[in-house]
């Protein structure tokens, strides 16, 4: 069998999942993986044969999206062109983790395909939105990777086509401790915006995942790490709890793991806003704004008694099966 993966890189999510079901769709055939937007800083470590520009995203200082560069950067053009010369006819099963370059070009094409990944679980109605719905959001989840079946990632079986996320092996085979640092992973903020408030307790050891850093240092109660998938699995197993956004991959390994959580969605941005909502029901505080009393924020959720529901670990094995036999159908 021949497999077309197609990986959204707005984000390192998509990457990670791609990586961790890369050994597992070796079984089922030869993987071909398209790469699709710029906004990934994991390495992409996987058999990469197409890559296109695609829609991207960035962000404004202080944790919200910055929709003019967006739009500015958009090539319909060149989308157009990408789309067109992927040769999917010459795959038996193509799957999309919400990408628009391979939606378009299926429908150019005429060929079938499956979404599969977090976005997907968004076409149920039943899975958790914000109390005020978003028109645009609500209509980019409907459009931008539209494909014939849809087979969702979420932290609940919202609905039957819903699986549990993709855990990493070494997350689900890691034995956790609480060696007493927080774990902060929030791309979308500039140090700036942030530094402040953890010198403000300096009785708390950070470890501080940024792009900007290119070396492991520690100032104060700060230690900086780049980006590195193998030394953030390490921070986040071993420690008391986790500041990250409203993505879908971190907070569910932290979850699994039963590690305490602090969610900021990005603003404006929708998915994010969503997940947020599916995380407070589940208990998880979640902040929607920083502000000077960021470091007293913290130091409650610190003091606060959580206990959440863990989240299982995908059958991956079974989720693929079910993937594979329902192609087409």
């Amino acid at each position: 069998m021949k497999i077309f993966y197609a990986v959204q890189a707005t984000g390192n999510g998509h990457i990670s999942r791609a990586t961790q079901l890369y050994p597992y769709l070796q079984k089922h055939g030869e993987v071909d993986f398209f790469l699709s937007g710029n906004n990934a800083s994991l390495d992409f470590a996987l058999p990469l044969k197409y890559r296109s520009k695609g829609c991207s995203l960035f962000y404004s200082k202080c944790g919200g999206l910055d929709y003019w560069n967006i739009t500015k950067n958009i090539k319909p053009y060149q989308i157009y062109s990408d789309a067109n010369k992927l040769p999917l006819k010459n795959y038996d099963v193509i799957i999309n983790d919400f990408d628009s370059v391979t939606a378009l070009a299926c429908k150019l094409q005429n060929v079938h395909s499956v979404q599969f990944g977090h976005q997907a679980s968004f076409t149920s109605q039943n899975t958790p939105r914000p109390e005020k719905k978003s028109r645009m959001g609500e209509f980019i989840f409907k459009n931008y990777a539209p494909a014939p079946q849809n087979l969702g990632l979420h932290f609940e079986a919202y609905d039957s086509f819903i699986h549990p996320p993709i855990i990493k092996d070494e997350i689900v085979n890691a034995t956790p401790q609480n060696l007493q640092h927080i774990t902060v992973y929030l791309p979308s903020f500039d140090k700036e915006c942030l530094e402040k408030a953890f010198k403000l307790i300096p009785s708390v050891a950070f470890h501080w995942f940024l792009d900007t850093v290119k070396e492991t240092h520690t100032i104060g109660n700060i230690t900086y790490f780049p980006v590195n998938q193998k030394e953030f699995n390490t921070s986040l197993i071993n420690c008391e709890g986790i500041i990250t956004g409203g993505g879908f991959e971190t907070p569910s390994e932290a979850l699994f793991l039963g590690k305490k959580i602090l969610s900021i969605p990005i603003k404006k941005h929708y998915e994010q806003e969503c997940n947020a909502a599916a995380l407070k029901k589940m208990g998880v505080p979640v902040v929607y704004d920083v502000k000077d009393d960021f470091n007293q924020i913290i130091e409650n959720w610190l003091n606060m008694d959580i206990i959440y529901p863990k989240v299982k670990a995908n059958n991956i094995p079974e989720t693929l099966e079910f993937l594979f036999d329902t192609y087409n159908k």
